[in-house]
């Protein structure tokens, strides 16, 4: 059944001088990861140590081709590592010039890692180079052709046509964002050390993503690679650093017969926090980064450049090593003072049966993502007499951080990397303060760093929904939530038994690429590749989203269709005359036209301004 199984960094898996050609079914869906999988992959790379693991993959071997494969499981992966070496190639490339023999070699090699050489004689018998592409992907939504065209675009691969938007499909987007992540490192590392070059920074970044490791798994037929991947995706959970924490804890806590004792703590704690290994995991790190402080007085004997001997920050690579210092110091007092920061952390999580006056803020405050403010949190709530604050207090808090997340999930102003040292900043600066000064110094931070007015009303008016559907639901529920009464009510926040949102966004013009007739005949006057120019610039802005119930029933339906829907018994709209305020503007049109779009767009955003205004 299976082939061979072995460990590889990715620079092994796409090795220089190498012939391997990685080939993705074009059965199989499209390539579908986001922005926040595009920052979550960089930022997992460069905030841990060389050789991070980056899960497995599945391939099958073509006999009668022994440097192809199929790529059954991995896509997502591949192709953004791919990208992402691809957009350390481009930022390399204007410095060639200037690169001594050992980096132009590497220079060199990049570029083998993602394309094959052929030699071959022209009619004149001249050798000529031609390259190919060593990762070719399904062609559904123009993948291929939008990944072959940016290899072509940046010196990879020999001449290939460049497909119609392809910045506003999802490879291109993927380049794009790939390329920011990497301006923003360096911007970051040159500030840090000024005497570093960009050059040098790229190739230390090309080595860092090399270094990444996957487990591979090669099999000879489909069906090996189906059951294969079936087993792996349902079968088995792997031990975690908190499961190696708490074996640590509780080897401590024999020695004193505390086991049962500590046991129940342990238990306690990761019920406060929640059954989400990622939540409990995050409680570990941001407990740690919050008091990294106050945890490492008892181990700090001043010397300068040993300021935090327990770790400067706590990641996913540091944190069983800390967690163990903290345990063998001493295990007893560690698990209470745990277990008394983990009670505090369910009431910011929603774990917890305590109401306080501003639990629908932090509701609202997970719903925008922002979780990486519970670290300061965390400290507000674990400090709040030393402070001299008040629940009050607490509230204009978590409000002006709503107010942030939304600005920066609309505009990625301050970069997610960033976003823990803000947060652990502004615990230096407000840590001998007194009273509610200490809401003034937390938003001054805040609006500091956060992007200007026109750059968020720029991005309103880009494909919100295409750049993070999250917050453009978000915002567009806040709104809604403005109007709603009693009488007319809907659950916004309501989940299903598969844990999805009841009422999702809903694309007032069709965002599939087969545009029915009467859209094109509405939208574009019946011409077709013009209704298919409008539906890539305009279907994702926000004068073409509103939200629903009944998604699957609005569908592709004709726009007057939409406005009219009933229920079955007839009894209630359940298309845009279902009474909320967002669809007011919608119903009095007779036609949905670009230009509607662009007006409602415009009343949208003077809206969210003034909604999430500092």
């Amino acid at each position: 059944m299976i082939k061979q199984v072995d460990q590889y960094p990715v620079s092994d898996i796409f090795p220089n001088g190498g012939e391997k050609v990685y080939k993705i079914p074009k059965y199989q869906r499209e390539y579908t990861w986001s922005q926040r999988d595009w920052d979550a992959l960089f930022n997992d790379i460069i905030e841990n140590d060389d050789g991070y693991f980056l899960g497995s993959y599945i391939c099958v071997s073509d006999s009668a081709m022994n440097n192809s494969a199929e790529l059954i499981d991995g896509q997502q992966r591949f192709t953004s590592l791919s990208l992402l070496l691809l957009a350390i190639y481009s930022k390399l490339a204007p410095y060639k010039s200037d690169m001594d023999e050992e980096e132009l070699t590497d220079f060199i090699n990049l570029k083998s890692q993602l394309a094959n050489k052929h030699t071959h004689k022209d009619s004149s018998g001249k050798k000529v180079n031609t390259y190919t592409s060593r990762l070719k992907l399904q062609v559904q939504n123009s993948n291929n052709d939008d990944f072959q065209s940016l290899l072509h675009e940046n010196g990879i691969i020999s001449y290939v046509p460049k497909p119609a938007f392809l910045g506003v499909r999802r490879i291109g987007r993927a380049f794009k964002r790939f390329s920011d992540c990497i301006d923003e490192h360096i911007a970051d590392r040159i500030a840090e050390e000024p005497s570093t070059t960009e050059m040098e920074i790229l190739f230390q970044l090309a080595d860092k993503f090399n270094s990444a490791v996957l487990v591979g798994i090669e099999v000879d037929t489909h069906k090996d690679a189906y059951m294969l991947f079936e087993s792996l995706n349902h079968r088995g959970v792997p031990l975690s650093a908190i499961d190696l924490i708490k074996n640590v804890l509780i080897a401590a806590a024999e020695t004193d017969n505390r086991t049962d004792e500590c046991y129940d703590l342990w238990v306690s704690t990761l019920h406060n926090v929640g059954e989400d290994y990622s939540i409990q995991e995050r409680f570990f790190r941001q407990y740690y980064n919050a008091f990294r402080k106050e945890l490492n007085e008892p181990y700090y004997h001043g010397d300068e450049t040993k300021m935090y001997p327990l770790g400067y920050l706590a990641t996913r690579t540091t944190l069983l090593e800390i967690y163990e210092k903290l345990i063998k110091d001493n295990y007893y007092d560690f698990i209470k003072l745990l277990h008394h920061e983990a009670e505090l952390y369910s009431i910011i999580v929603n774990n917890s049966d305590s109401i306080k006056i501003y639990s629908d803020d932090l509701k609202d405050l997970e719903r925008i993502s922002g979780a990486p403010s519970y670290l300061l949190l965390l400290y507000l709530l674990t400090k709040q007499n030393d402070l001299e604050i008040t629940d009050y207090d607490i509230q204009n808090v978590i409000k002006t951080l709503v107010i942030f997340f939304v600005r920066r999930s609309v505009t990625d102003v301050p970069n997610t990397r960033k976003l823990t040292a803000l947060f652990m900043n502004i615990i230096d600066t407000i840590r001998n303060q007194k009273g509610n000064v200490i809401v003034d110094i937390i938003k001054s931070a805040l609006v500091d760093i956060s992007a200007s007015d026109d750059l968020f009303e720029q991005k309103l008016r880009g494909p919100i929904y295409q750049d993070n559907p999250d917050t453009a639901r978000f915002i567009l529920c806040s709104i809604e939530a403005q109007h709603q009464t009693k009488e007319i009510y809907s659950g916004l926040w309501e989940r299903n038994k598969s844990n999805v949102y009841v009422w999702t966004i809903e694309h007032i013009f069709p965002e599939g690429e087969n545009i029915p007739k009467e859209w094109v005949d509405m939208i574009a006057r019946g011409d077709n590749q013009l209704a298919n120019t409008y539906r890539q610039q305009y279907v994702h802005t926000l004068g073409n989203l509103t939200i629903t119930g009944y998604n699957a029933s609005l569908s592709n339906r004709s726009f007057e269709k939409k406005k009219e829907m009933k229920s079955k018994d007839g009894q209630k709209y359940t298309g845009y005359k279902n009474g909320l305020f967002l669809n007011n503007d919608v119903i009095s049109e007779q036609e949905w036209t670009i230009e509607k779009i662009k007006d409602r767009t415009d009343k949208l955003i003077a809206t969210i301004k003034d909604l999430f205004a500092w």
